[in-house]
């Protein structure tokens, strides 16, 4: 089966020229980094638990898109502009991740447009 991009309105528009998620033989998806960026407005807010909840929102509406929830994540690389972020997103990460939570690796690094988070995953049909 052929790589093929997910797509739908509901997600945020890409900062670039990349595909949100991509489907390869049918059995994995891989999601590129999804920002906390408000899908509707475009806007970024300035608050790491705000931009947190809107990444984590906007990673389950790409695999929605791709028929999966995040239960079906098998993998995250959750890139956060400073490492005091920890705490927040370990707070997050257990609420959208309650049972069986996925991998995670969460480097610091120099995010675009002003984001503190972005997460990047792999999800696994059933």
């Amino acid at each position: 089966m052929p790589v093929i991009a997910i797509q739908n309105d509901r997600m945020p528009a890409p900062l670039g020229p990349y595909s949100q998620a991509v489907a390869a033989r049918g059995e994995l998806v891989f999601v590129s980094g999804q920002p906390g960026i408000d899908a509707e407005t475009g806007t970024v807010p300035a608050d790491f638990g705000e931009q947190g909840r809107l990444a984590f929102e906007n990673l389950s509406r790409v695999l929605s898109a791709a028929g999966l929830r995040l239960s079906d994540v098998a993998k995250t690389t959750i890139y956060l502009a400073d490492p005091a972020y920890f705490s927040g997103l370990n707070s997050l990460f257990g609420e959208y991740f309650p049972a069986n939570p996925p991998t995670r690796a969460a480097p610091i690094v120099q995010l675009p447009k002003g984001l503190l988070i972005s997460i990047e995953a792999v999800a696994v049909r059933s």
